[in-house]
């Protein structure tokens, strides 16, 4: 096992209002380094019971790639920004990967040293 973690994320697939959209959600976690990476998948369609009753919407997936270090903070900042009341945050463990991807992801999330 390793240190590396995939949070699987939906997001609106553009701004609303003044709220986040997935890729500017997406920009804003890895600039504050809360993440090395995230992918967004647009055009997905969610179906999801909600407030008593069937909705759907069109949103993004977004694949984001942090440590297990950082999740405490990726979940807070995620919540901070997230449009949803609930937003899907959903941890996944990383078993094992290229030796080299795995070694750049967790390097990438580390704080700046001054």
């Amino acid at each position: 096992m390793t240190t590396l973690r995939i949070v699987l994320c939906t997001a609106p697939a553009t701004a609303v209002a003044d709220k986040l959209g997935a890729a500017d959600l997406a920009a804003r976690l890895v600039d504050e380094r809360l993440c090395a990476c995230v992918n967004v998948m647009p055009g997905v369609t969610s179906w999801f019971f909600w407030q008593g009753k069937v909705d759907r919407v069109e949103e993004a997936l977004l694949l984001i790639k942090t440590t297990a270090e950082r999740l405490p903070a990726l979940r807070a900042r995620v919540q901070q920004l997230h449009p949803y009341e609930v937003p899907e945050f959903l941890e996944l463990q990383v078993a094992d990967g290229l030796p080299a991807y795995l070694q750049w992801a967790i390097a990438a999330v580390q704080p700046e040293r001054s």
